[in-house]
């Protein structure tokens, strides 16, 4: 049996574990709120689109890139960052649910794809592609996973939200840049989304997704929603990541909360 001062100081060295333990939960949490707050304070400040032009500006590809531009950088409705914390459900809705279409491709492909060209196959796209290179919460991952779907153009992975979310998180955890890390589990669960805009006769659309992020690190597990918008092009079959500036940033919000609802988050079904 060990003597009184030897329990005292293992309870000791338990307690100051759990300690860290917490304090690193709870850094992680308060980054994603920053991250949040950054993203509404960028979409604020986003300048609005310029009236568009007489008639289309198609570039090579016969696409119109001065409507697609426009499209993808007009802001989105901007959240307070604490809207993407745990709250209460709500039984509003922004409109009736989305149904996402299934893929065609998923045989050999770490990413599904072939999802149909419609509005609504270029949101089951975006959906796939998160929840797929999000899990693991590993940002070269996710930059694996943006590159395959991104077209000659398209902005860099290091330049979206999910990205920066990743990358501040595991950086303010004390942890690897990147690569797999012990105890640390990350996955997001895509719910709802909305399309925010069409152009180019259906082939240009820019979807958006909402979902939630959960990370659990040595037993300590937080929450959060987390919105993603992107540009997609329909080309040779596939939805791919658009050519030209990134789309604005999408609002971050509880999945099912008033505050979702007012973004104009609609419940996703298949």
């Amino acid at each position: 049996m060990a003597a009184p001062d030897e329990q005292h100081q293992r309870r000791r060295r338990a307690g100051l574990g759990l300690a860290v333990i917490t304090a690193v939960a709870l850094t992680v949490l308060v980054l994603v709120g920053a991250v949040v707050a950054t993203h509404v304070i960028t979409a604020d400040r986003v300048p609005a689109p310029a009236p568009p032009r007489p008639g289309p500006a198609p570039d090579a590809g016969g696409w119109d890139v001065a409507a697609q531009h426009a499209l993808a950088t007009a802001p989105m409705v901007a959240l307070p960052a604490q809207s993407a914390q745990p709250q209460p459900m709500t039984t509003e809705q922004a409109g009736e649910p989305i149904t996402v279409p299934a893929p065609a491709q998923t045989t050999g492909r770490w990413v599904p794809g072939g999802f149909p060209g419609t509005p609504e196959g270029a949101l089951g796209q975006l959906k796939a592609l998160d929840e797929a290179a999000v899990r693991g919460g590993d940002p070269a991952t996710y930059a694996r996973g943006y590159r395959e779907l991104a077209l000659p153009g398209a902005p860099q992975p290091a330049t979206t939200g999910l990205y920066s979310l990743l990358r501040s998180m595991r950086s303010s955890a004390g942890i690897d840049p990147t690569g797999p890390v012990p105890d640390l589990a990350v996955n997001y669960q895509v719910t709802h989304g909305q399309i925010k805009g069409v152009t180019d006769g259906g082939r240009y659309v820019v979807a958006c997704v909402l979902g939630q992020l959960s990370v659990d690190y040595r037993g300590q597990t937080i929450t959060a929603g987390v919105g993603d918008c992107q540009a997609l092009r329909h080309v040779d079959g596939d939805w791919r990541i658009s050519p030209g500036p990134l789309a604005a940033p999408a609002p971050s919000a509880w999945p099912g909360s008033a505050d979702a609802v007012r973004a104009g988050y609609r419940e996703l079904r298949s």
